[in-house]
């Protein structure tokens, strides 16, 4: 997940006019479009699609995030209870297996319509690229989603009736299919921006896979998957952190833990700083792991889309200055005034203080009358290099804007930058709260920082995606197929926008349903325990109780 950011010092407003306006600005492709009216009917089409698209997976990705990392650390407080026996931990442990399976099944019902898309509104993409786009997605159903359904199922009925290893090993299961899920998932949208084991079958007109084991060593893949995974964790671990100081500051009521003598509020108080402590501490150790994947990711994005780079930083020109901030002409072509600092984006792009980055004008430039993608060493994936004649044939070089939004691309990026670090600040200012045994009081403010802890690392990642996306445009597949080409020809924007309407619709729903049940499970607080380790059996559908 990457970002990128630009000049302007312009409204929300102004940015999705800009949006807009490089949306309308997409290339068209002669043979797809007949008539000036048909022409405009596609272009309305592929802008909506593109919403649709755009608005579905960051909505979905609301959901991803907490259940990669949250489903591993309730399997990690539930290791907690079987080694210690201390009912703190088993509490723990079904307070927020409650919230990862409200989240778990809000996820499943966003990401199945994503699915749908790609046959309804991008069917050229899925006619053109389906042999290698498809092999991915459907491992990802049939392997993933599977091991993922099955034994979160296990674990939610197998209370008291699977032995405790076997109960544990079932959410730890469940997170490594996740995981896996996210493996594939990301290996197909790594593919898009680096398109690598792959060739054009000129017979069939067809983009074909020659050779999984490429898409799935992918450093583009390697790269997004470290950083999205590191990220899935700040946002988990930013939830934890938040509701556990909420708890904290309810019970404690400003008091020290040695100014508290019921002993029922005592272990109220330990129960919570504990969580309190384990969500701050993944909360900054993701942190460290997203710095650290971040750069990696950003050396791999300069070789494999050099242009993606440039319209981070709104660099025009060959430069080795990072851009702390840059105010561009209202056009966002021109730097008008920037702060900087000389050689960094040398070091974060080729991992050599002062090296040069090349700029927008050098790209876009670049052997422009042929239309030809090239890497940051001149050279072409497979699939890039067997397309390039055919299309060749098909572009009309002078009508297609060949660099990103840059203004977009540049300020999403530094957005999610910006929110991540603030995240992680809050999580040591939490930490130093809770030093010497003090604990917070309850207030206004603290409640609004508890709700924004989370928030922040989770919009932070959809800016990030927000950029990636955007940053490699007007492609769909960097250097073969153009976002243009790739929509569905018979498809109107009529019914695309009803669908978009109707989507919009389905998903605020489901947003007032995925709140209201969060808030009432986390106003519950711990689930109250019988005597003894493990709750009493008295009906049939006891076990099942604490997961609504």
């Amino acid at each position: 997940m990457s970002l990128r950011l630009r000049s302007d010092h312009h409204s929300l407003l102004d940015i999705a006019t800009g949006l807009l306006d490089s949306f309308h600005s997409t290339p068209l492709i002669p043979t797809k479009l007949g008539t000036p009216d048909s022409m405009v009917r596609v272009m309305d089409a592929q802008l909506i699609a593109r919403w649709q698209f755009g608005i579905t997976t960051v909505y979905h990705f609301f959901f991803v995030p907490i259940t990669i990392a949250l489903s591993m650390l309730v399997a990690v407080m539930e290791t907690v209870w079987l080694k210690t026996r201390n009912d703190r931990y088993l509490r723990l442990t079904k307070f927020y297996g409650k919230l990862f399976l409200i989240n778990f099944a809000l996820g499943l019902v966003t990401g199945i319509v994503q699915e749908f898309q790609f046959g309804m509104n991008w069917s050229e993409y899925s006619r053109f690229v389906g042999d290698i786009f498809g092999a991915p997605l459907a491992l990802e159903a049939l392997v993933a989603f599977f091991m993922e359904s099955t034994f979160i199922g296990l674990w939610i009925f197998g209370w008291e009736k699977l032995p405790k290893g076997v109960h544990l090993a079932c959410i730890y299961l469940t997170a490594i299919g996740t995981m896996i899920s996210a493996v594939f998932i990301l290996a197909a949208n790594s593919w898009m921006q680096n398109p690598v084991g792959a060739t054009y079958n000129p017979t069939t007109h067809r983009a074909e896979l020659t050779d999984f084991g490429a898409v799935l060593t992918n450093p583009v893949f390697k790269a997004t998957f470290l950083h999205q995974i590191s990220s899935s964790y700040m946002v988990a671990g930013a939830l934890i952190a938040a509701i556990a100081f909420w708890h904290l500051a309810k019970v404690a009521r400003g008091r020290s833990t040695s100014q508290i003598s019921d002993a029922e509020e005592v272990e109220g108080v330990r129960t919570w700083r504990w969580a309190s402590k384990f969500g701050a501490w993944v909360l900054i150790v993701a942190c460290v792991g997203v710095v650290l994947s971040g750069d990696y990711q950003g050396k791999v994005m300069t070789d494999a889309q050099p242009m993606k780079m440039a319209a981070a930083e709104g660099a025009y020109h060959k430069t080795s200055d990072l851009s702390v901030l840059t105010i561009g002409n209202k056009e966002g072509t021109e730097e008008v005034w920037a702060l900087k600092i000389p050689g960094m984006l040398g070091f974060l792009g080729n991992g050599k203080w002062g090296s040069q980055i090349a700029g927008i004008n050098e790209l876009k430039n670049y052997q422009v009358h042929e239309y030809i993608y090239h890497r940051k060493d001149g050279s072409q994936t497979s699939l890039q290099s067997s397309y390039q004649n055919v299309l060749r044939q098909k572009i009309d070089a002078n009508g297609i804007k060949l660099e990103p939004n840059v203004p977009l691309s540049y300020w999403t990026f530094r957005i999610m930058i910006a929110f991540g670090m603030i995240g992680a600040v809050i999580g040591i200012i939490m930490l130093i709260a809770m030093r010497g045994g003090r604990n917070p009081k309850p207030h206004g403010w603290l409640t609004f920082s508890m709700i924004v802890l989370p928030l922040l690392p989770l919009f932070g990642i959809s800016f990030g995606w927000i950029f990636t996306e955007m940053g490699r445009q007007p492609w769909i597949v960097a250097g073969v197929l153009p976002t243009t080409a790739a929509v569905s020809p018979g498809v109107s924007a009529g019914s695309v926008l009803f669908s978009t309407i109707a989507y919009t619709v389905i998903y605020g729903i489901l947003a007032v349903v995925e709140v209201g049940l969060f808030w009432k499970a986390l106003k519950a607080g711990l689930p109250e325990l019988p005597t003894g380790s493990q709750p009493v059996i008295e009906g049939e559908d006891t076990p099942l109780s604490f997961a609504y």
